[in-house]
């Protein structure tokens, strides 16, 4: 049955439903789980198995010593926080550690009291539904286009973008020889290796690459890892490279946030946002699944080279 056949089938239901019962049946159908199994595809229990393995192969944290900065920044925030990293620990995982007493959502306020708030959680990496999110609702048909993740950690982007979309090519630059280490044994355990391709160098230095890119991802890629005057460099590198007019800039957050901290006159001038990229909206009210966090969704934005 194809998509309009089943929209006519389910309002022949709805208009058939006795009208004291129709809120309680809408309801259920935006909250309840018996709808998840309908949304489990191949490609996402491929996605798990890739997370099972780099699992295994991390500390529970999913940080590299190499990472001192983003530890010590994620240290530093006012409210406690931790690294969970969202593409290896969905929310039943998450719920499973803490039962198991491995990880806490919450933090003592006083030592030895009773008294908790939550701890707030930070990741690097997109979670299973967001890249579905991503590559299915924010981003148009990728056939025979070029996609380069900045930042590419545990290589989330890439796997995703290789079993949700038909992007030519899926290229990660990633910074840390310890991921690039993970990245490349995942594709080459999965057979990606048509597809895939990691590189182990600064963004900075790949110019050629970036002014050949059709879609640009970037999540929390400068903010964590790099000194202010390193991410204005970075953003400049950015800005002068990526112009092929019409490409499209993924970012988690927002531009103006990542940049908000960043406040030097001649950086922003030279920047020029407004005259770089335009934002385009997008439609945050695509169901997933009923664990995946709509605020996080809502991080993802996408802008249009002009």
């Amino acid at each position: 049955m194809d998509f309009k056949n089943a929209k006519n089938e389910i309002l022949q239901v709805l208009s058939k439903t006795e009208r004291q019962h129709l809120p309680k049946l809408l309801e259920w159908l935006k909250t309840s789980d018996d709808l998840d199994e309908f949304l489990v595809d191949n490609q996402s229990v491929i996605l798990q198995s890739i997370a099972e393995d780099l699992r295994v192969c991390l500390p529970l944290e999913a940080m590299v010593p190499s990472e001192s900065m983003a530890i010590q920044k994620t240290q530093q925030k006012p409210h406690p926080t931790v690294h969970v990293d969202a593409f290896l620990y969905d929310e039943e995982t998450v719920d499973s550690l803490c039962e198991e007493g491995k990880m806490s959502r919450n933090y003592c306020l006083n030592c030895g009291s009773h008294r908790t708030a939550p701890l707030e959680f930070i990741s690097h990496s997109f979670s299973i539904p967001e890249l579905q999110f991503l590559f299915h609702n924010v981003l148009p048909d990728l056939t025979g286009k070029l996609v380069v993740d900045v930042g590419s950690r545990l290589g989330a982007v890439l796997f995703g973008g290789y079993l949700y979309s038909a992007a030519s090519q899926l290229v990660g630059v990633e910074i840390s020889s310890e991921f690039v280490k993970l990245q490349t044994m995942a594709v080459e355990k999965y057979g990606f290796s048509d597809r895939i391709q990691v590189i182990h160098a600064d963004i900075r230095s790949q110019a050629a690459l970036v002014q050949n890119t059709d879609v640009l991802i970037m999540n929390n890629v400068f903010e964590y890892f790099m000194e202010p005057s390193d991410q204005m460099q970075a953003w400049l590198f950015i800005s002068q490279n990526f112009r092929k007019k019409g490409a499209l800039l993924v970012t988690v957050p927002s531009i103006q946030e990542a940049l908000a901290l960043l406040q030097d006159a001649v950086f922003l001038e030279t920047l020029a946002l407004s005259r770089w990229i335009e934002e385009v909206p997008l439609d945050y009210s695509v169901y997933l699944k009923n664990d995946t966090d709509p605020d996080s969704l809502k991080q993802i934005h996408l802008y249009r080279v002009l």
